[in-house]
């Protein structure tokens, strides 16, 4: 990997970007290889890394208008496909795991950067290993969140133990599951007891976005119970919540996800700003990146959302 004691390169947007599937991880207590999808520009050096968790039962093959927003940008944006994708069945005895296991996708893609590298043609030595951001959403913002400090409360009510990740330096968490016990829905509670998040130990800087029409079948709070993350966790410092945006913040998994309802290529590209905005200042790329994103939605005529800041 690369020098990181040099500046990153400033990349050009309008370079061409490469984006490789599936590059194979070893992960010998998973069951099954980790495949991934890389997506990075094919100039610049030292570039920053994003691992980027799905949602439920979506793809490394989704969400292209973040990855290659981002990577256009200058940062290299590694996709898992989580265990979760295709389905497991009921009895298979990793069910129970699944939430863990998912973080341990993540963790091992950062374990094995070098072998990352090696497999996309012209990446070698160019990821800086020291810059380095989760994010995700909805099923995949709590796995990001979880390499962030937030644990998982165990039946007992006592936080389970962490899996926080240090070289993680900053997140993005979209629609953010919020906490669990009495604001979890019947179906919840069933199927996915583990959305049971405690945020107070989530320190790393983390950017949360949430929809304010975001009705989701998992909680019976409503829209709000997206932003605890933000109200709960002392490193989550700035929260975007998108006026009539829903659960797809306007179609961010791709043109080609039916299940997006929401429709509106104007919240995804504030989505793919104010991300990118978020991250290099975050990361340490650009001091003013964020503050001047957030001004100026602020004192938009006409604003698509509102920022909240600690």
């Amino acid at each position: 990997m690369s020098d990181t004691a040099s500046p990153p390169a400033i990349t050009d947007p309008s370079a061409p970007v490469i984006s490789v599937a599936p590059v194979r991880l070893t992960a010998p207590d998973r069951g099954q290889d980790l495949l991934v999808r890389v997506t990075a520009p094919t100039t610049g050096h030292n570039l920053p890394v994003v691992v980027f968790s799905h949602g439920m039962t979506l793809t490394m093959d989704d969400y292209a208008p973040l990855a290659g927003y981002w990577a256009r940008h200058g940062f290299a944006v590694i996709q898992p496909t989580h265990l979760d994708s295709s389905g497991l069945a009921p009895d298979d005895p990793r069910t129970p795991h699944i939430w863990r296991i998912r973080t341990d996708d993540l963790t091992g893609v950062l374990d094995q950067l070098d072998t990352v590298e090696a497999a996309v043609p012209g990446l070698a030595g160019r990821l800086d290993p020291d810059r380095i951001a989760a994010a995700g959403h909805s099923w995949g913002a709590q796995t990001a969140s979880t390499l962030a400090g937030a644990r998982v409360l165990q039946t007992d009510g006592t936080p389970g133990d962490s899996m926080a990740d240090p070289r993680v330096k900053a997140a993005v968490l979209l629609c953010l599951p919020g906490t669990g016990g009495d604001d979890l829905s019947p179906l919840a509670t069933q199927y996915f007891p583990f959305m049971n998040p405690d945020f107070t130990v989530m320190k790393t800087p983390s950017l949360i976005v949430a929809g304010d029409h975001d009705d989701s079948p998992l909680t019976v709070r409503g829209a709000d119970w997206f932003t605890d993350g933000y109200h709960l966790s002392p490193g989550a410092t700035d929260l975007v919540t998108l006026f009539g945006a829903e659960h797809g913040l306007g179609g961010i998994q791709g043109h080609h996800d039916t299940r997006t309802t929401d429709e509106n290529p104007e919240r995804v590209a504030l989505v793919q700003q104010a991300t990118l905005a978020y991250l290099r200042t975050a990361l340490g790329l650009d001091d003013g990146a964020w503050p001047t994103t957030r001004d100026s939605l602020t004192t938009a005529g006409d604003p698509l959302a509102r920022i909240d800041s600690k």
